[in-house]
């Protein structure tokens, strides 16, 4: 049996999989049954005297090897070109994209790194999966180390459309790049879509059947490979005894009004703002809905050394103030800002406690907790999602009241009927979202992805790939 090797920027803690989220669920499953290895950033960054030595550990079978980066990778490497550059380019957002030279030389200097370090603990027969825009160039740097055994990609965040990609400096080297794999794979039939786009116009490529894509002289497979959440476990975590203790203690607090919850990582790709303008035009044009519906935002911190960060934190605690100043009363407080992560099975009992689910991206590549608040509700009872047309999860979840999150108005709408959904509508809707959720769970995006790596060296090499 081939041992799985998973290369990400982080590693998961394997010991603590439930903190870790539904990705380390996962791979963690896969990963034991072969014995597998993590490799990726510690998360530290080491002081000028440190070792760079990758650090190693086992638990339950699985190897974990990490290594930390300097100061100057973390700013150049990390903060620049991952999160200064391919983040917001990769979101559409290119008024807030920077270009430094030295970001791009970091990314390049850090994925070689990642890849001598490697080699030195791979075997024969491994099948290497590389995960997200940080890693993009590693199958490359791999490849040009005379490592032929088959390597994955898989892309966790949009694939642009060509004319936003080619802004960004060396976009050529990047697709380029992407063909050292044996297989691609995306989180949408859209993203697929800008993929086959970009090497038709710009690399002369072509596209045949199953997936084949051919440029550069190499022949590989990519497909859409929406990723799901372990829908039985959340949704076992939504229904214990302290998560309906907090249910009820939940709604003891907010006087049993409507609950409206979002539940986000503190970025700009989320559209926090918009959504609290939303909201806030559904109490200036439905006054009925005022003192009857609370708006529960959870925002988490990330990434607070990129300005674009604070702006956006400053921004949202002043739209919350200026709302609640409008329309709040002694007795009600129409929106709950919480600047702080929460734990798994806390969100688990809040998703199930609100009868409103509000998922609002300007661009996600597919927004799991669209598809966790599904998971976390009571089928005899469901609350309804709001879920906007930019999420990956729109091409899946077309029960949802979809809207577009630059329209307030619309969105205020759909909040409305979200809000009067008759309960048969509502259940029906569940029952549907429930089992496309559950069909296409973690473990069959997994498994599904696995499957097309072990298949693709015979397909792409009778094809005329050169991987081989």
């Amino acid at each position: 049996m081939s041992r799985l090797v998973v290369v990400s920027n982080r590693v998961a803690d394997l010991r603590n999989p439930a903190q870790s989220g539904g990705l380390a669920v996962a791979l963690g499953d896969a990963l034991k049954e072969s014995g597998g290895l993590w490799f990726g950033w510690d998360g530290n960054v080491a002081a000028a005297d440190q070792s760079l030595a990758p650090s190693s550990m086992v638990h339950e079978g699985v190897t974990t090897v990490t290594v930390p980066l300097t100061q100057r990778d973390f700013d150049e490497y990390y903060l620049g070109f991952a999160n200064r550059a391919l983040w917001p380019v990769f979101h559409f957002r290119l008024d807030l994209a920077e270009f430094a030279g030295a970001f791009l030389e970091g990314y390049r200097r850090v994925n070689g790194r990642f890849a001598d370090a490697l080699i030195k603990v791979l075997r024969p027969n491994d099948e290497i999966w590389v995960h997200d825009y940080h890693l993009i160039p590693l199958g490359a740097e791999l490849r040009a180390r005379r490592i032929r055994r088959p390597i994955g990609f898989f892309l966790h965040i949009p694939f642009p459309p060509p004319d936003v990609l080619v802004a960004t400096p060396e976009h050529d080297w990047l697709a380029r790049s992407l063909f050292a794999y044996d297989v691609v794979g995306l989180q949408t039939e859209g993203d697929l879509s800008n993929f086959q786009r970009y090497v038709l116009d710009h690399c002369q490529g072509t596209i045949g059947a199953d997936g084949l894509i051919s440029a550069f002289g190499e022949t590989i497979i990519a497909r859409s490979f929406p990723i799901g959440i372990d829908v039985d476990s959340f949704a076992a975590t939504a229904r214990t005894h302290d998560a309906e203790q907090r249910i009820t203690l939940l709604h003891q607090q907010t006087l049993h009004r409507t609950l409206i919850i979002g539940v986000d990582r503190l970025d700009y790709s989320k559209g926090l703002p918009e959504r609290l303008k939303s909201f806030r035009s559904l109490l200036e044009h439905f006054p009925e809905h005022r003192k009857a519906v609370t708006l529960m935002q959870i925002a988490a911190p990330t990434r607070e050394d990129v300005g674009a960060y604070a702006d956006i934190r400053q921004e949202l605690e002043g739209l919350s103030g200026a709302i609640n100043g409008e329309f709040s009363d002694f007795d009600w407080t129409p929106v709950r800002y919480i600047h702080r992560s929460m734990p798994r099975d806390v969100l688990a009992a809040l998703f199930r406690g609100c009868q409103v689910g509000m998922v609002t991206p300007l661009r996600d590549g597919m927004n799991l907790v669209a598809k966790e608040y599904i998971a976390a509700q009571r089928p005899e009872d469901p609350g309804v999602l709001v879920l906007s047309k930019f999420a990956g999860a729109a091409e899946e979840l077309r029960e949802a009241v979809i809207v577009n999150p630059y329209d307030f108005d619309e969105v205020a709408a759909g909040l409305r009927t979200a809000i009067g959904m008759p309960l048969e509508e509502r259940r029906e809707r569940h029952r549907t979202l429930f089992k496309r959720i559950r069909t296409r769970d973690v473990r069959h995006w997994r498994e599904s992805f696995l499957s097309a790596l072990r298949g693709a060296r015979a397909v792409t090499v009778s094809a005329g790939g050169l991987n081989s």
